[in-house]
């Protein structure tokens, strides 16, 4: 009930300004009042609806939702509003994840300096195999590491986005079947550079990431437009 209430709002097919009726929910997906109420509660604190009495449920305008709960990252990544989804979320990651890792360059404890490089190179080998389930829970340690290494609590909270916006390019076909060469070579700069301190170096090589991760889904976008 919640995924196809919040999937409907997150994609446009409950506008804003509808209405929902605790009743007709309840009828519409044979739930109890206790649930409904519950599901009503969850897209509340999501900023998607507000409820008054009398009234009912209402859907709010998109600028007041919140637009960093992972679940709304997948409504959004599932439905039709994919594409300005994904442009938004990498936008986000364009602008935090290179300071996030020039921080961590600074910042990280030897132990997680260890991990970072261990990370890479599991992405570098299951790059190798072409395994890209594997590749994937890496490629989410990899960033999350290092967003929670910068010590900076606003970028560490960023994690479950960007392991929403990772997941959700493996499983809607907008990797290539085997990762880039060059994005798996930039982990791994990332990595020798978090290492040695080397903040800059650190920086470009995140960057030269997002934006080629940037690249790519926008060539994969378009293939599937025109396929």
């Amino acid at each position: 009930m919640l995924d196809e209430l919040g999937a409907a709002i997150a994609n446009g097919e409950l506008v804003p300004g509808a209405v929902l009726r605790s009743d007709e929910l309840q009828e519409h997906y044979g739930a109890s009042r206790t649930v409904a109420r519950e599901v009503v509660r969850v897209l509340e604190t999501m900023g998607l609806t507000s409820s008054r009495r009398r009234v009912g449920v209402t859907v709010r305008e998109p600028a007041e939702w919140n637009h960093y709960d992972p679940r709304l990252i997948r409504w959004q990544l599932d439905g039709a509003n994919r594409t300005p989804a994904l442009r938004t979320l990498t936008e986000l990651r364009s602008a935090a994840e290179p300071c996030a890792a020039r921080f961590a360059a600074l910042r990280a404890t030897p132990e997680e300096r260890g991990r970072i490089r261990a990370l890479a190179t599991h992405l570098a080998d299951t790059a190798q195999e072409r395994d890209l389930d594997a590749f994937l829970g890496h490629d989410v340690a990899f960033h999350s590491l290092l967003l929670s290494a910068s010590r900076n609590p606003m970028f560490a909270q960023l994690s479950s986005v960007v392991a929403e916006v990772l997941a959700g390019r493996t499983e809607h076909g907008l990797m290539p079947e085997q990762p880039q060469p060059e994005a798996v070579a930039w982990h791994v700069e990332v990595a020798e550079a978090v290492g040695l301190a080397d903040a800059a170096r650190a920086e470009r090589a995140m960057r030269d990431i997002v934006e080629q991760a940037r690249d790519e889904i926008a060539v994969a976008v378009s293939s599937n437009l025109s396929a």
